[in-house]
C-alpha cells in the first residue's frame, strides 16, 4: 500500500492501558492509609486484590480495543472487528432530527462492527453503501468522524468522476 492509503484520518482506540494501573494505584493507596493509620497492614489480601484488578480491567480494556475501536484511512474504514472499504461507501447520510417522531431508516440499520448494536457513549452515522444497503458507522467524537467521512466520500466521487471524465 501506498502511504496516502496508510495516512490514518480518524482513530480511536476504544480502551486505554492506563485504566489497568487505576486498581493497583488505589490499593497502594489503602495500603499506606492502613500504614499511617497503624491498623495492620493487609499486604496479601491488597496485593492479592491489586492483581484480581489490573487482571479484569485489562481483560475490559482488550476487548474495548477489538471491538469498541475505530480506524478510517484513505483505503479503509474498521469499526471494532469489521473493516468497509471506502470505495464502497457511495454516500454519508445526514444526521437525524432529535425532535422527529418517526426514525430515519438508516436508524434501524444494522451497526458495522461484530456487535449487535451501536456501542454506548458512540454516536450512529448512516451510510449507504455503492450496493444499495444502509449501515450505521460510529464513533464516540460523531463529529469529527463524520466530518472526515464526508470529506473522505466527497473526494472518492470527484476521483470517480475524474475517472469518468478522461473515459469520455
Amino acid at each position: 500500500m501506498s502511504d496516502a492509503a496508510e495516512r490514518i484520518l480518524f482513530e480511536e482506540p476504544g480502551g486505554r492501558w492506563w485504566l489497568v494501573a487505576l486498581g493497583p494505584a488505589l490499593c497502594l493507596v489503602v495500603l499506606v492509609a492502613e500504614a499511617i493509620i497503624g491498623s495492620g497492614v493487609h499486604w496479601l489480601g491488597l496485593a492479592l486484590f491489586s492483581v484480581l484488578l489490573a487482571g479484569l480491567v485489562a481483560l475490559q480494556v482488550v476487548a474495548a480495543r477489538r471491538h469498541a475501536s475505530v480506524l478510517l484511512t484513505p483505503a479503509v474504514l474498521r469499526n471494532g472487528a469489521e473493516t468497509l472499504e471506502v470505495a464502497d461507501i457511495a454516500l454519508v447520510l445526514p444526521e437525524a432530527d432529535p425532535f422527529a417522531e418517526d426514525l430515519e431508516p438508516w436508524e434501524i440499520a444494522p451497526s458495522l462492527g461484530e456487535l449487535s448494536g451501536v456501542p454506548r457513549r458512540r454516536t450512529a452515522i448512516g451510510l449507504r453503501l455503492r450496493d444499495g444497503s444502509v449501515v450505521r458507522a460510529w464513533a464516540r467524537d460523531g463529529d469529527g468522524f463524520r466530518t472526515e467521512l464526508e470529506r473522505l466520500v466527497a473526494h472518492e466521487a470527484d476521483e470517480a468522476d475524474e475517472a469518468e471524465d478522461g473515459e469520455r
